[in-house]
């Protein structure tokens, strides 16, 4: 067979030829196995293992997710703190900015000034009228009565 091989190829010599190809060519044959009359032993040991590993896996998953849980928590709570600081600064300064203005729309001499370039004066004597209570007692409740009310006139 080798000799047919050579001179098929061009009669060369075995050693003085290279081949290229070394070994036995795989060639597969597909053959049925009929595994229906094997029993499977269960291995009491092996299976006690496994449901041993299994528990540890699923506490280990769980430590971890847990402290992977905890983790991204702290950093949003974070960021919620930071958010809210700059809110209560943002808040402080508008704050401050508002009693400003309210105590410069409260200065006397401001109202003074524009209540005259609105063509108002001050009041003469006799004009105001103070009413009952307004005095020491200002600060603490005052009851209802049904006492006749006084009516001035204006000039």
């Amino acid at each position: 067979m080798a000799a047919a091989a050579a001179t098929i190829r061009g009669a060369v010599p075995v050693a003085e030829r290279r081949s290229f190809w070394t070994g036995t060519p795989e060639i597969y044959f597909a053959k049925a196995i009929d595994n229906s009359r094997l029993v499977k032993v269960e291995d009491l040991r092996r299976n006690r293992e496994m449901k041993q590993f299994g528990t540890v896996l699923a506490l280990l998953f769980l430590l971890v997710f847990t402290y992977t849980w905890q983790h991204f928590k702290a950093i949003e709570y974070g960021y919620q703190i930071e958010s809210s600081k700059r809110e209560l600064s943002n808040l402080t300064e508008m704050n401050r900015a508002l009693r400003l203005e309210d105590a410069s729309l409260r200065d006397p001499e401001r109202i003074d000034l524009l209540a005259r370039r609105m063509g108002l004066v001050p009041p003469e004597p006799g004009q105001v009228i103070r009413m009952e209570g307004s005095g020491s007692d200002a600060q603490g409740p005052v009851m209802a009565s049904n006492a006749p009310a006084m009516v001035v006139a204006g000039q």
